[in-house]
């Protein structure tokens, strides 16, 4: 296969975790007789600091032209005093507004070798978790229409949806319940939101046609209460944008690192983008000791949605179980008896064990 990617590095550890993912990528290229190109564009405060704005036509144009794309991170402490308009942030929110990608995969799974790193109590983590959250991902109240006051003493955010962005979630959220465990959590506000309701009023007239899911719905606060009480009763979760930024942070922390989590942003194509979840973490940037891990996971993730290729997906997840199990840690993710690593060496000895 011959496989066309964009590198979107960013700001910070960015370009020091992406450049291990594409080692990896570029490991499994080799192993399995695969072509991949890279093309490597600016991001976020990157951006800002070559072009004067978060994102270029140029860069959005090569996006949507590319098989996949792959991320770092965006932002931090030097883009401060920019304006809101050209923060870094905006760059990524109209990234994904461009690529037209809405339905954001993030996985909760917990390494049995990092289970230590867990902070729930062990009888709550003794059956095995593996939750997919779906967060929706271009509407809500983070695309709603903003106002502030002249006085600057009051302002408004509106939360919008319509039922066509709620179905075309739900209906990726209800085909990946098909193919897992058939059970699907929709998480809403519909006791106070009017558009939780228009939400849960739409899964549940779209719930007709996957007779063989068994759909909950669960208001958001109680939702976040149970991934702490009794994570092993999800398997797929799909809410909206804010609700779901929230908790998908929350099982990040569930399963150890947010180093460690992977995540993918889905159109109605194959093309998609992917990302690790954690931020730019300007305190160790340089210092090659940043976890690469969640990014090279999610280098599993673009080959798996993407590229269609689920072998050398699994191929990439065995090699970071199997260094995992050799006992290599980076900062982040260290703990007594093990062998701590940076970031680099992290990165090689992934790729050496595809």
């Amino acid at each position: 296969m011959q496989a066309h990617i964009v590198t979107l590095p960013g700001d910070y550890i960015g370009p020091e975790i992406t450049a291990q993912a594409v080692k990896v990528l570029e490991a499994v290229a080799n192993k399995y007789g695969h072509t991949f190109t890279f093309d490597e564009r600016k991001l976020g405060g990157a951006s800002i600091d070559a072009y004067g704005v978060p994102l270029t036509d140029e860069t959005l144009d090569a996006c949507n032209a590319a098989d996949a794309v792959l991320m770092g991170s965006v932002g931090g402490p030097k883009w401060d005093g920019v304006a809101p308009a050209v923060r870094p942030e905006k760059g990524l929110l109209a990234l994904r507004k461009g690529m037209q990608v809405f339905a954001n995969l993030r996985p909760c799974t917990i390494h049995p070798q990092l289970s230590a790193a867990c902070p729930l109590r062990p009888d709550i983590v003794s059956q095995p978790i593996d939750i997919m959250i779906l967060r929706e991902l271009t509407g809500d109240i983070y695309f709603g229409k903003r106002w502030r006051a002249e006085d600057r003493l009051s302002a408004t955010d509106e939360m919008a949806y319509s039922a066509m962005e709620v179905e075309r979630l739900a209906r990726i959220g209800f085909e990946m319940a098909k193919k897992r465990r058939g059970k699907l959590c929709s998480v809403d506000k519909a006791n106070v939101l009017e558009c939780s309701r228009l939400w849960r009023e739409t899964v549940q007239r779209l719930s007709a046609e996957y007779p063989e899911v068994e759909v909950t719905y669960m208001y958001v606060d109680n939702a976040a209460m149970q991934l702490i009480l009794r994570p092993a009763q999800f398997d797929v979760m799909i809410t909206g944008n804010l609700f779901g930024d929230i908790l998908s942070d929350e099982s990040a922390a569930i399963a150890g690192s947010l180093g460690m989590m992977p995540s993918a942003s889905l159109g109605s194509g194959t093309r998609g983008l992917y990302e690790p979840i954690h931020g730019s973490a300007p305190d160790i940037a340089g210092q090659d000791i940043a976890n690469p891990l969640g990014t090279i996971l999610s280098g599993a993730l673009l080959l798996r949605h993407s590229l269609g290729l689920e072998d050398e997906a699994k191929a990439i997840e065995r090699a970071v179980s199997q260094v995992l199990d050799e006992g290599y840690r980076t900062a982040d993710i260290f703990s007594a008896g093990c062998t701590k690593v940076g970031c680099t060496q992290m990165g090689d000895l992934v790729a050496a064990r595809i």
